[in-house]
């Protein structure tokens, strides 16, 4: 169940999961003059507007206490039966969760019976191995998020009339996901960078050991740096995220 994998991994996710203002700002913009907002699988509350009614929905204990939205409602319940009548809100957000979801065709479907607009944030699984971490070290991320990752495709099949946005990721992003320090390889060997992370959390730890291992002496020696090391370069990166828009 994705609620007892964020009892898990979740108790310290604040540390490393914030929201970064560059993204915020992409979200935002996507709301348009929508002036009521439902946040689903709301985690700690990153990317919530402070500026509009909200309402969070969250399965996680863990991750409810860590919220620092104190001002704003806050429901335990699990996106694919949101507790809310039809058109209660304006838009409907959800930021890297529906892949956490059971089903998230119906998660999709109960945002939108909610509200008018639905907002997902969410990386594109057949791009993924293009990230030269889970390309050359954690291959098996890939496998594991293509199994749980709607691709954009199918996002947009399922929702209908929408538009899908590249949001490129800047190179000091202080949001801990997974591609988030694309240029600052050696992030990747700290456990608690890591842990902020399912994608780790739901591989065997001898992969993951093994995976840093190679991460580790690759950056010792320079062959890091030979092969990738052009990127060090760039401000922002395409690394597979994606916002889908309803219209």
């Amino acid at each position: 169940m994705p609620h007892a994998l964020y009892d898990t991994i979740g108790k310290r996710y604040t540390s490393t999961r914030r929201a970064d203002p560059r993204i915020a700002a992409a979200i935002v913009a996507a709301f348009g003059d929508a002036e009521s907002v439902i946040n689903v699988g709301a985690g700690a509350g990153a990317y919530e507007p402070v500026d509009r009614r909200l309402v969070a929905v969250e399965p996680s204990r863990h991750m409810i206490g860590q919220r620092s939205n104190t001002g704003s409602v806050v429901v335990q319940a699990l996106a694919e039966a949101l507790p809310f009548g039809a058109g209660t809100f304006d838009a409907a957000l959800a930021v890297l969760t529906v892949h956490h979801w059971t089903d998230w065709r119906s998660g999709v479907d109960e945002m939108k019976r909610v509200a008018r607009r639905v907002v997902i944030f969410t990386a594109e699984p057949r791009d993924a191995a293009n990230f030269w971490l889970t390309d050359a070290y954690f291959p098996q991320i890939v496998e594991l998020d293509r199994g749980r990752y709607p691709s954009t495709t199918e996002l947009v099949h399922h929702i209908g009339d929408c538009r899908v946005e590249r949001v490129p990721i800047p190179h000091d992003c202080v949001d801990g996901f997974l591609a988030a320090f694309w240029r600052r390889p050696e992030a990747y060997l700290d456990p608690a960078v890591r842990a902020g992370m399912s994608g780790f959390a739901l591989l065997d730890q001898r992969v993951v050991d093994a995976g840093v291992a190679r991460l580790e002496a690759d950056l010792e020696s320079g062959a890091w740096e030979r092969r990738f090391g052009h990127i060090r370069s760039l401000d922002a990166l395409d690394v597979c995220y994606r916002l889908v828009v309803s219209n």
